[in-house]
């Protein structure tokens, strides 16, 4: 079973996570989600279970618990929905696309 906790404080470790977790079963892993370009903590993590029973009894257990001076928020973890990842604009020919539909050409006249 795989658990999202989120409000997390930027000095927790996945040592810290992993030892609140195991409490209540096994723990497979556990990955405290970090950006990309500063590295450092977003304040979540996803915590990997592989008996659904001890996650739910971890995610009865641990959640509203204050943990270094917040309260996590414990639940199952969704599947990302919505998400279609980056990629360009609507640029036909050179120009720039607009939010209404119309491309600005190379000259910067409105064309359909």
């Amino acid at each position: 079973m795989n658990i999202f906790v989120g409000n997390l404080s930027r000095d927790v470790t996945e040592e810290d996570l992993r030892a609140e977790f195991a409490v209540f079963g096994a723990v497979s892993s556990v990955a405290i989600i970090k950006d990309k370009y500063s590295g450092q903590p977003r304040g979540f993590a996803f915590v990997e279970m592989p008996d659904n029973t001890e996650g739910q009894s971890a995610i009865a257990g641990l959640k509203g618990k204050s943990f270094k001076d917040r309260t996590m928020d414990v639940s199952e973890a969704q599947p990302r929905t919505g998400f279609k990842g980056g990629g360009g604009g609507r640029a036909y020919r050179g120009g720039a696309g607009r939010s209404d539909g119309r491309f600005i050409g190379k000259r910067g006249k409105h064309r359909r």
